[in-house]
């Protein structure tokens, strides 16, 4: 695996970023960045992961490409527009979702309502029949659809969070780690639920601390330490090298991912 900085980046070929992230400096107070520089794209169809060790800014990073956390400098850009300083509340028009870690649902609203407020820019005419086709990523939601969203699983509140989310056919979904909290078998469910999704054709931005899970399911990597980029590559590629996994993954190279890789 090669440092980032090293690499001819004109090197790296592939189709036109739908998401691209450049350079961007990123914190709550002004002038103490927590992102430092970070550079990041997300191809259509493709399943990026961010990783790191705790406190390298990944969650920082997802949050101020979602507009929820103040953007010192450099450029987020979503199939082509500017969206960098876009308020949180219109990044969804845009074709952009977030969810976040927790607090992602209603949960004295049942499953299905959960869903019509998560579509409410949609027409009238067309929520219900969107419903339905997010029903199908999630059948285990659709047979519990009235049920308050309070009583689910964490497993299932987690799905019912990113069925949320797609309720506006999103460009690209992006998560903040979805398997916190999780079991084992949990975390198998859900990341199989996002690979499904993938498959579909939505992009998707995962942050993660589960190395495994999600390096099993995505396309590409990047692993950030101290608010920067320190290396990047095929998912595959970065769990074989056993400097990157023992440094900022735990040392999770020990044993390969077991889902079935993209």
């Amino acid at each position: 695996m090669i440092p980032l900085l090293a690499q001819d980046k004109a090197s790296i070929a592939g189709p036109e970023p739908l998401l691209r992230v450049s350079d961007l400096r990123a914190g709550y107070e002004p002038g103490i960045p927590i992102v430092n520089g970070a550079t990041i794209t997300v191809a259509p169809s493709e399943i990026v992961v961010v990783l790191g060790p705790n406190g390298a800014g990944k969650s920082t990073l997802i949050k101020a490409i979602a507009g929820l956390v103040p953007i010192h400098s450099g450029s987020v850009h979503l199939d082509g527009e500017d969206i960098t300083h876009l308020p949180a509340h219109l990044m969804v028009r845009r074709g952009l979702a977030f969810v976040p870690q927790t607090e992602n649902v209603f949960t004295l609203m049942s499953v299905e309502d959960n869903l019509l407020v998560a579509g409410g820019i949609l027409p009238a005419a067309t929520k219900s029949a969107r419903i339905e086709e997010v029903y199908g990523f999630f059948p285990d939601l659709a047979r519990q659809r009235r049920l308050l969203a309070g009583r689910l699983s964490g497993g299932q509140r987690q799905m019912l969070a990113a069925a949320r989310a797609l309720m506006v056919s999103p460009k690209v979904l992006m998560l903040d780690e979805p398997s916190a909290g999780l079991s084992p078998k949990l975390v198998e469910l859900v990341f199989s639920r996002l690979a499904d999704i993938r498959r579909e054709g939505v992009t998707i931005v995962l942050v993660e601390q589960n190395a495994r899970a999600a390096l099993a399911i995505a396309d590409r990597a990047y692993v950030l330490v101290e608010g920067r980029n320190r290396y990047e590559g095929i998912a595959r590629d970065l769990w074989d090298d056993p400097v990157v996994a023992e440094l900022y993954l735990g040392g999770a190279h020990r044993g390969r991912p077991t889902a079935d890789a993209p």
